[in-house]
């Protein structure tokens, strides 16, 4: 008889359960499943997860995306100029910053009446204007266009007439666009319209601008070049763009929209009868492009009944 076992009264045997040690089982705590990369790591066959990159190594990289924008910005959208004259008082004051409009002009947008804007010296306006010397500094930032360059010679006036506009100022007048008499409430107080430099009839030609400042009698504008080889008009291709803003300092916040007088009835004539004209044509020239289908179709079904009539006799005889 096997040890642990007893005879029972039916022959069989009876079997002792197993037996239990007093020593209680330590609970087995659930593994965690090995992510490959480590596993790939302990092997050697891995390179593991990538540690993240510090922000100190990213800043160089952040410095230069926002540089580039910033280069981005001054080229195609806005930039920063800095008012150094008297010239459009009260308007704008000597040591304001503009931001600058330079997106419309690339999308063919034009100079208008009554616009405050920026040009590049037409034909020598600033010949013998001493230039300030920035520093290395002032350079970058004006290069980025955080600051206003101090090597471009740029002049700042308001545009008067465009192409095509007849402009007039006589002694003791006021000045006229298209024979409409402007009400200026932008120039300077005490000034008058044009006392120091009368000028025109002229008529602007296409392609250019005539411009003046606020400030007129401290204010070398188109009135006082009409001996250079644009006659004192501002070619509209040296326009850099249109000053929209007074962006410094903070108390001088405003924007610079075109005034009232520069939409009064009547100052457009010329373009209004231009536009006349090609409305005239247009009713013309819409009759004529809805006559031809309808007279097309009608000749078309001229002719198929021609060629059915000829059939048709064709066939009786």
């Amino acid at each position: 008889m096997a040890v642990g076992a007893r005879s029972g009264h039916d022959g069989s045997e009876d079997r002792q359960p197993p037996a239990v040690t007093d020593q209680p089982r330590e609970p087995q705590e659930p593994q965690e499943p090995q992510e490959s990369g480590e596993g790939e790591a302990k092997d050697g066959g891995g390179t593991g997860q990538k540690k993240q990159r510090s922000f100190w190594k990213e800043l160089p990289l952040l410095i230069g995306i926002a540089l580039i924008l910033a280069l981005l910005i001054k080229t195609f959208l806005l930039q920063a100029f800095s008012i150094p004259s008297d010239s459009m008082q009260n308007t704008l004051q000597r040591g304001d910053r503009v931001l600058v409009d330079k997106l419309t002009p690339w999308f063919g947008s034009e100079p208008e009446r009554g616009e405050v804007v920026v040009f590049e010296d037409p034909a020598g306006w600033l010949a013998g204007e001493p230039t300030a010397d920035p520093n290395v500094i002032q350079r970058f930032l004006s290069l980025i266009g955080l600051m206003p360059s101090a090597d471009e010679k740029d002049l700042i006036k308001r545009t008067i007439a465009i192409g095509g506009d007849t402009v007039e100022c006589k002694k003791g007048g006021p000045v006229k666009v298209n024979g409409k008499v402007l009400d200026e409430p932008y120039v300077f107080p005490g000034n008058t319209p044009c006392d120091d430099q009368p000028f025109g009839p002229l008529k602007v030609p296409d392609g250019m601008i005539w411009v003046m400042g606020d400030h007129r009698q401290n204010s070398q504008d188109s009135r006082y070049h009409m001996e250079d080889k644009n006659g004192g008009f501002v070619p509209v291709d040296k326009v850099v763009g249109r000053a929209v803003v007074i962006a410094w300092p903070v108390n001088r916040w405003s924007t610079l929209p075109v005034p009232d007088t520069f939409d009064q009835p009547g100052i457009n004539a010329l373009a209004a009868r231009s536009l006349g004209t090609a409305s005239s044509a247009a009713p013309a020239a819409l009759g004529l492009a809805g006559a031809l289908p309808l007279v097309l179709w009608r000749r078309r079904r001229l002719t198929a009944r021609t060629v059915r009539q000829a059939a048709a006799g064709h066939t009786a005889g």
